[in-house]
């Protein structure tokens, strides 16, 4: 890997500079420019250094030395809490359009839909540090052997994930206010993007089973999106008739020497919430696994480990808009599975290595600022790691996480020649 060939990459595909240029300057007279606080947030983000204090000793006399230059802790801060959010959302955007222009989004598992999950987790959670805009909840914990009841400050995001692609890629997020919802958050996230990116730009929502309420299905459907939603005991009508019309014999079964499949779909099953008919499918897994385990043998201190083949069965119950007549109802099922992606990739990925759960700088436009160019960071350097460092690479690639590590190695400044 060459030096700075990262910014190469993201100037050739992208025109990054001109694009952090134009941005809008949130201060008057600023002795460090946006764009110099922007570069050192995301050129942070992609190396995967965990907070600003530690991003600061690195711009002083660290990998970011040379690169970026002396930039204080306050200095990022100030630069965040008076920076647009919507300026960074907009850039985002224009990232997701010139990677589907290019043909990065494109899948073949997906018959050439973008598969889009939305789905929440939560971040910065504390007992003593608190912003404005914290969410707070009364939580039992031990403190010196003791448990007490104290208030936790936290927030939580919802994020608009692809997850037809081979790799996740984010295209937006919107922290949830207090008082408001997971799926209340998530529709004018979902509405922004429609404007930003346009009307066509995805084709199907995947989510879990809170999203499967009439008012946001119905929004959905203005936004012309179709969509497949976990089928669970918040709906129990839906739910009671579903399993009524699945009872018989399955319509489909197929089988491995690891899994065992079945498969049911009703194109009509009546909603009563919304008065409206869906169309359901209902699966049914058996898949053999291994465990294992440590077992006592002999001393206590020595321990054997044992491997023995499990059954785990799974039911799943899958509602959607799609017709059934033009699609095998065998697609609604790896659809339905897909949003597992945003947590076990997506998310844990942002968590171990994006350290999106450190709040850093723990005010109410900056967090919010900050957290948005981290999740940009990690899109594009997904991006590149996957599009220039796996694809070329002649032996074993390495990991995302020492990829990170070799960036932030490269822009230290070259050794001269001792000799």
């Amino acid at each position: 890997m060459r030096r700075r060939q990262f910014e190469a990459y993201l100037a050739k595909v992208f025109a990054w500079p001109a694009r952090v240029s134009a941005m809008p300057e949130g201060r008057q007279s600023p002795p460090h420019p946006w764009p110099k606080v922007f570069d050192c947030v995301f050129l942070g983000g992609a190396i995967q250094i965990p907070n600003v204090h530690r991003l600061e000793a690195e711009c002083k006399r660290g990998v970011l030395r040379q690169r970026i230059g002396s930039l204080s802790e306050d200095a990022m801060g100030y630069a965040l809490q008076r920076q647009d959010p919507a300026s960074i959302f907009a850039l985002g955007c224009q990232v997701a359009r010139r990677l589907k222009r290019n043909g990065v989004l494109h899948s073949d598992w997906a018959r050439g839909r973008l598969v889009a999950a939305v789905d929440g987790i939560e971040i910065c959670s504390s007992f003593s540090r608190c912003c404005d805009a914290c969410m707070e909840r009364e939580i039992e914990h031990k403190v010196d052997g003791q448990i007490r009841k104290d208030t936790q400050y936290y927030h939580r995001i919802v994020a608009v994930v692809l997850v037809s692609t081979d790799f996740p890629v984010p295209l937006g997020l919107r922290f949830q206010r207090d008082g408001e919802d997971e799926v209340a958050c998530a529709l004018p996230l979902l509405q922004d993007l429609d404007r930003q990116l346009g009307r066509r730009f995805l084709d199907v929502l995947v989510a879990d089973a809170l999203y499967l309420r009439s008012g946001f299905v119905e929004e959905m459907e203005k936004l012309q999106l179709e969509w497949v939603f976990t089928l669970k005991e918040n709906q129990p009508e839906l739910l009671a008739e579903a399993e009524r019309l699945t009872g018989g014999p399955p319509q489909m079964t197929w089988s491995t020497p690891q899994d065992a499949f079945q498969l049911w779909h009703t194109p009509e099953v009546y909603w009563p919430v919304a008065d409206r008919s869906l169309r359901v499918v209902k699966t049914f897994r058996i898949q053999k696994k291994h465990r294992v385990e440590l077992t006592p043998a002999g001393s206590p201190k020595r321990k054997k480990r044992t491997k023995e083949e499990v059954l785990e069965e799974s039911t799943n119950y899958y509602a959607t808009n799609l017709e059934l007549g033009s699609i095998s109802p065998t697609f609604i099922h790896p659809l339905g599975r897909s949003r597992w992606r945003v947590d076990t990739d997506a998310f844990q990925t942002l968590t171990t290595q994006a350290h999106l759960k450190q709040p850093s700088v723990h005010q109410t436009i900056a967090l919010v600022v900050l957290t948005m160019i981290r999740v940009l960071a990690y899109t594009l350097s997904t991006v590149f790691y996957y599009r220039q460092v796996v694809s070329h690479a002649r032996q074993t690639p390495p990991t995302f996480s020492e990829t990170a590590r070799l960036l932030g190695y490269l822009f230290l400044p070259p050794r001269m020649d001792s000799s």
